[in-house]
């Protein structure tokens, strides 16, 4: 099929420039494209769907365990921001400020938003005033502005959509609790419905979020070998609540701070999907958040019955599955390509032939394989071969994780595997920061995260020598 062959060889192939066939991915599924704003992208209707897929199930997850959407002002006043120390000196490089209204210059900065912390504060101040008041358990999906000095499609892009939860707790053991709840909730997200593996674990004190006590995170690893951070869950104890004076009367009758959490995912898990599906021929789309799960491509539709059983099909199978039918003047080959460069799950080809046999045929895009199927038998099939391509990109992804991560004990070791390959490389670590400067500094890597199910990989710190604390994953990331 010359018409196929063309476009797969518009894409770069990964493994000549990962970079390059990302960037061609994203522009040629037509998935976002570039803005005159710089680090701006414009995501396009077919990114977008992906997106609200996402937002659709998260969503429903989110209102599952009692959550509900608020929406804060995009501006944040200078003197707000201000309050928090850490917090503010962990996002002041990346503020974007407006100064003036108009042509009149303003009394004071306002920040547009790079999180949401300080105005949830602000306003729990307003509303929490007893213990009957507790939990808040909030969350806002909007945009964030953040002044990367690099930036890359849906990775890492100035302005970017996310949700940001914000609660608010009469203890500090159900502040824990939500946020190990709610990092669970973001695995729940990439493993069942992503089809991506991921690593759960705690950020040392030097990766973990402005201002917060301790940070969660599950990690997951790109087709070339480094991590992507894809969720955030955040312990903020009641540092928040005493620089915003948010106090309430307890059950005991005397006031008190109530214990806050945040956690946060964004439009950047769609670049994990890509970099962790995708092929040369393009994307490779999970079923379960997939626009289109199913197209239908009609074969020599100018024969008697074929483009109308097509179409009777397509109707059909809307009703249980995200169908659509392609009958436009575009040649199979061309079709076939076109989808597979969208990362469209299944596709569904009849024909004359087919027509007299009473079937189709069903052809996987994570493997290419075909399946004959008798038409009253559709439904059943389709659904066995989704959650049959689920499970492939799945069990593909984690197959390339565990081909990927090595373990070492001494530094000779972690820079032979760190010296031009990617992946995760689990040693024991002493806890203290200079060695983790160290490991960015003589090999390349920075803590992904300490994960919560530990090995005893040793006794010692391999940087240092000295007694270890616990064991730690490193990585290159994006």
């Amino acid at each position: 099929m010359a018409e196929q062959k063309k476009l797969v060889e518009a894409i770069t192939p990964m493994e000549e420039d990962f970079a390059k066939w990302y960037t061609d991915v994203v522009k040629k599924a037509e998935l976002a494209d570039y803005s005159s704003v710089r680090g701006c992208m414009i995501i396009r209707p077919y990114g977008y769907a992906i997106w609200e897929n996402i937002q659709h199930t998260l969503d429903g997850m989110f209102k599952a365990t009692g959550h509900e959407n608020v929406y804060m002002p995009l501006l944040i006043p200078e003197s707000l921001l201000q309050k928090e120390k850490d917090h503010v000196e962990g996002f002041a490089p990346e503020v974007a400020w407006v100064t003036h209204g108009g042509s009149e210059a303003l009394t004071e900065r306002l920040c547009v938003r790079p999180t949401s912390e300080t105005l949830f504060c602000e306003h729990y101040a307003h509303v929490i005033k007893s213990y009957r008041d507790l939990p808040k358990l909030y969350n806002q999906w909007c945009s964030v502005l953040r002044w990367e000095k690099t930036t890359r499609p849906f990775l890492r892009t100035m302005e970017f959509l996310w949700q940001e939860g914000h609660t608010m707790h009469e203890t500090r053991e159900e502040a824990v609790a939500e946020t190990e709840q709610m990092l669970n909730v973001y695995a729940d997200l990439c493993e069942n419905y992503l089809a991506i593996p991921v690593l759960k674990g705690k950020k040392t004190d030097k990766e973990k979020f402005a201002g917060a006590e301790s940070t969660y995170t599950i990690e997951a690893m790109m087709h070339d070998g480094k991590a992507l951070q894809s969720g955030t869950s955040h312990f903020f104890g009641d540092g928040f609540a005493r620089a915003f004076d948010i106090q309430y009367t307890g059950r005991d009758n005397k006031l008190a701070y109530p214990f806050q959490t945040s956690w946060g995912m964004s439009t950047r898990i769609i670049g994990a999907i890509i970099m962790t599906h995708g092929d040369d021929s393009g994307l490779v789309l999970p079923p379960r958040i997939a626009p289109t799960q199913l197209m239908i491509v009609p074969i020599a539709m100018h024969k008697g019955g074929v483009l109308e059983k097509a179409q009777e099909l397509c109707q059909r199978l809307q009703k249980t599955f995200r169908v659509k039918l392609d009958a436009s003047d575009n040649s199979p080959g061309w079709k076939f390509a076109e989808y597979e460069m969208k990362g469209v799950p299944l596709r569904l080809e009849i024909g004359p032939k087919d027509l007299e046999k009473n079937q189709c045929v069903l052809v996987r895009r994570d493997n290419r394989e075909k399946t004959f199927v008798p038409l009253d038998q559709l439904e059943a099939e389709i659904a066995r071969l989704l959650d049959a391509v689920h499970d492939g990109l799945y069990q593909r992804a984690l197959q390339n994780r565990e081909s990927r991560t090595w373990s070492a004990t001494t530094m000779e070791e972690i820079l032979a595997l760190a010296n031009g390959k990617n992946g995760f490389i689990k040693t024991m670590w002493c806890g203290d920061e200079a060695c983790e400067l160290a490991m960015k500094e003589q090999a390349g890597l920075t803590s992904r995260c300490m994960p919560f199910e530990q090995e005893h990989l040793g006794d010692v710190c391999p940087i240092c020598g000295k007694p270890a604390k616990t064991m730690v994953v490193w990585g290159k990331a994006y």
